[in-house]
């Protein structure tokens, strides 16, 4: 099963602009990320308040503000002008905290290195050729690469989405049929932690898994559909029906409530000091 967080290749640049088409719905509608994440984070990473965090792909600042009111010193990059516009606003009194509108890939780095280089939920649109070894390149010694996956796993309002498959099946031609959200166990992390040996840059990647409910209204949970790049990308005439027929079923059959289970996964891998990088990986 193709994770939440794995776009096709050919399709990656394609959907990763979607999202800037309506910020201010992306600002409103998406989840941030519960505190327990963020005392993760300041534990495997060793990152205390005042370390320089580099994040990637900040969209409206879901992430940066939490990171600013913890006291860490924030790059924050984003390819999208509203996006970055809307998180530069919701910055305005942080200080410590800089928006940049720009694509990590041709962002020339600085040459200050960081502590931290996080992205949440967003690692998958910078290209796989590039996002690891350049992230060890804005790296001091021993900083840490922090990454955050979001996956939608079963729990929640269960029999709902598997009703809703109709829908998809319908109206999305890509559905695979009988489509189901897997276990929270049965998620495999084994792809980022792969990708990461693979550089040679980094030591063993660590993770931590948080489980939290969300529960929406009809509208409330058409707004997120709306917000999603594979939702906003088909036809408009198919997205109509899509959305219509989710509406009919949370409010003909749910009670006009839902709830959906997400899977937090944060992966850290703290970068190999000079002249500590395994022999034929220099």
């Amino acid at each position: 099963m193709r994770r939440d967080d794995s776009p096709q290749e050919t399709r990656r640049l394609q959907l990763s602009r979607t999202f800037d088409e309506d910020a201010e719905l992306y600002d409103r509608v998406r989840p941030g990320y519960p505190p327990e994440l963020y005392d993760d984070l300041a534990d495997l990473t060793g990152a205390h308040p005042g370390a320089r965090v580099l994040e990637l792909g900040c969209g409206t600042g879901q992430a940066t503000v939490p990171l600013a009111a913890r006291g860490y010193r924030v790059t924050a990059l984003d390819a999208g002008p509203r996006m970055a516009a809307v998180a530069r606003r919701n910055l305005a009194h942080a200080p410590a905290a800089q928006v940049l509108t720009t694509d990590f890939e041709t962002w020339p780095l600085p040459e200050e290195p960081y502590d931290v280089v996080l992205s949440a939920t967003a690692f998958h649109w910078i290209d796989p050729a590039v996002r690891t070894v350049k992230a060890a390149d804005a790296l001091s010694p021993g900083g840490a690469l922090a990454v955050i996956r979001t996956q939608h796993v079963q729990g929640g309002t269960e029999q709902f989405f598997v009703d809703v498959q109709r829908c998809y099946e319908r109206f999305d031609p890509d559905t695979p049929p009988g489509l189901r959200p897997p276990a929270p166990e049965a998620v495999d992390s084994s792809d980022h932690a792969e990708e990461v040996a693979r550089s040679g840059r980094f030591g063993p990647t660590v993770f931590r898994r948080h489980l939290r409910d969300l529960t929406y209204s009809t509208a409330d949970y058409l707004d997120l559909l709306r917000s999603y790049s594979n939702h906003r990308a088909l036809p408009q005439r198919s997205r109509d029906g899509l959305l219509n027929c989710v509406a009919a079923l949370i409010d003909g059959t749910y009670g006009g409530r839902v709830t959906k289970r997400y899977l937090l996964e944060l992966a850290v891998s703290h970068a190999h000091p000079p002249g500590k990088r395994p022999p034929g990986k220099r």
